[in-house]
């Protein structure tokens, strides 16, 4: 077990080194004896203490409740206070700091052993708390970016439905066949976008609860990723080049076709979408070892730097993205399926030059252990 850090703050010589005598027996490392308030503040940043004993008397332009003043407010460091003396005014400067204890000099080791374990034990449950609000906090959050981000996509397919209803309903004698079909095929592409939302809603619940359906199979990967940019391009009506390069030899894998083509498929629709009409994407494939690499470039509108780390987030999208339609549940569905395979994505973006996934996954599961 580790030893637990202690920086003694003590301006009276004798004194500190009986305090750090005591403690070394008690079996707590001693790294450092600040005697002044200043140099307190100093060894606090440097050594980063699990906890400070500091007397509150010190000698020098700040006192030891000033000193611990400012180490709680930098560091949040616990402090107990050591004190022979001290009139009111100074105690009650003492309390707004927070402190974790006092002690009064002179005291035995078993009182200085008992006031610092239900110090640190404070904290430490003090630390636990704060860090569950924080994740009540994030989950509220979440909840409610979810339920915005549900209302606000199904809203937009539900108003077409709406509209074309209402359309069909009123002048159906007098549409000619042509606009029947275009307002029956809106109510369908709606219909199919709150399909779509629910599904991936529904997988992002299993994949969180570790209930996904994982079904590998034998594959030949080229065969794959050509039939995928197949339909790509026609769904996307060719207005995108979709160029797929393969190099080396490529054996037949053994993975999930099913979340294959929702990784490459959702990859591929983002470097559509995100990318100026006309533009190229670019599907790379090749075999290392024994791990598939599978890399996807667009040249779109790229990803701020600050935002990488939480791409993979549910519900999370780029500052930049504008008016462009999507959920923020694409990316994090990919990297669960990436992550079933035991494998890995990476992303390296540049605003205004474009973005590259490269994922890597092994062969066969024969290669996971």
């Amino acid at each position: 077990m580790t030893k637990k850090k202690i920086l003694v703050v003590e301006d009276e010589t004798l004194v500190a080194m009986d305090i750090k005598n005591s403690l070394k027996l008690l079996g707590y490392m001693v790294p450092a004896v600040a005697v002044s308030g200043e140099e307190a503040v100093i060894k606090a940043e440097e050594i980063q203490p699990d906890l400070i004993l500091m007397d509150i008397r010190l000698k020098g332009e700040i006192d030891g409740v000033t000193a611990a003043r400012l180490i709680r407010t930098k560091w949040n460091i616990p402090v107990v206070y050591l004190t022979a003396y001290s009139d009111d005014i100074t105690l009650e400067r003492a309390k707004i700091t927070q402190p974790f204890g006092y002690l009064l000099k002179p005291f035995e080791e078993e009182e200085l052993r008992v006031t610092i374990e239900i110090a640190l034990s404070r904290f430490q449950a003090e630390t636990k708390i704060r860090q569950a609000l924080v994740i009540e906090q994030e989950l509220r959050e979440q909840k409610s970016s979810f339920v915005s981000i549900v209302s606000h996509e199904c809203r937009t397919p539900l108003s077409k439905v709406l509209l074309a209803t209402e359309l069909l309903e009123r002048y159906s004698k007098d549409l000619v066949k042509d606009k029947h079909r275009k307002y029956f095929e809106q109510i369908k592409g709606s219909i199919q976008d709150m399909r779509q939302l629910l599904d991936e809603i529904l997988f992002i619940e299993k994949a969180e609860g570790n209930k996904l359906n994982f079904n590998p199979t034998p594959i030949n990967l080229v065969e794959l990723c050509s039939d995928l940019i197949e339909q790509m391009q026609l769904a996307t009506e060719g207005s995108h080049r979709i160029i797929l390069t393969s190099q080396g030899n490529i054996p037949d894998a053994y993975m999930d076709t099913q979340l294959l083509r929702y990784i490459f498929n959702n990859l591929l629709s983002n470097g559509i979408k995100y990318s100026p009409e006309g533009g190229t994407v670019k599907f790379q494939l090749t075999v290392e070892g024994n791990w598939a690499i599978f890399q996807i470039k667009d040249s779109g509108i790229g990803i701020p730097e600050q935002e990488l780390s939480q791409l993979f987030e549910p519900f999370q999208r780029a500052s930049n993205v504008g008016d462009i339609p999507g959920t923020g549940l694409g990316l994090s569905i990919v990297k669960k399926s990436v992550e079933q395979h035991r494998g890995q994505i990476l992303v390296d973006s540049q605003v205004g030059v474009g973005t590259v996934f490269t994922v890597r996954l092994p062969l066969s599961s024969q290669d996971w252990e």
